[in-house]
């Protein structure tokens, strides 16, 4: 089967993610902390001098660096895109096959259920704004129900606009340590749930990664 090997590589592309974005938080923290010429200042003092407070060799190749790290973090995650796009095919194929199969059992058996109908949504639960494409075992979100794939309708009060990733991390921050109410989608059908955002022995508050949509 494909789906056993893509998913395999898809959490070894989400490793080697984690380990991009931990190297540039890194190489960040180095050039804007105090003294710093930033990510992307200038090197030379007011009378167009290069700065003597600084080892501008040294900055010039961090910044390169940088430069390379955000690349590979921009390809290795169109890459986990594109498996996570095969993932979610997979599972649609199997839950079609399998509601096929008992769909003409039911028909069959004349036992006389009453058929499921399919819960009413608002049209706006079928615009979700971002997708949960890496999430750590033993999170908040991984504890409180969050899934891989999972599709963010609504955050608390963050919906389809724009700055998501601020709007995002100014939501978990601020509630800190109390529930947020989550409305989202999984494999097609719309879920409500509950998380709360909290201090834990990895990064974040939440655990998980938010791909934009």
């Amino acid at each position: 089967m494909v789906a056993p090997d893509v998913k395999a590589e898809t959490m070894k592309l989400m490793d080697r993610r984690g380990a991009l974005e931990a190297e540039m938080d890194a190489i960040i923290a180095r050039l804007t902390g105090p003294g710093g010429p930033g990510i992307t200042g200038g090197l030379v003092d007011a009378e167009g001098f290069p700065r003597s407070d600084i080892d501008i060799p040294n900055v010039l190749a961090q910044r390169r660096r940088l430069a390379e790290l955000r690349n590979d973090h921009k390809d290795v995650t169109n890459k986990i895109d594109k498996n996570l796009e095969i993932l979610h095919s997979s599972k649609l194929s199997r839950n079609e096959q399998t509601t096929s199969r008992g769909s003409d059992t039911s028909a069959s058996s004349h036992i006389g259920l009453a058929q499921i109908e399919p819960m009413e949504e608002d049209p706006v639960t079928r615009l979700p704004f971002a997708m949960i494409d890496e999430i750590t075992d033993g999170s908040p979100a991984a504890v409180d129900g969050l899934q891989l794939g999972d599709e963010i309708v609504k955050f608390g009060n963050v919906e389809a606009g724009d700055r998501l990733q601020e709007r995002l991390m100014s939501e978990a921050i601020s509630n800190e340590g109390s529930q947020v109410s989550l409305a989202i989608i999984r494999q097609g059908s719309a879920m409500n749930l509950t998380i709360t955002p909290r201090r834990w022995h990895g990064r974040g508050l939440l655990g998980c990664h938010f791909r934009m949509l």
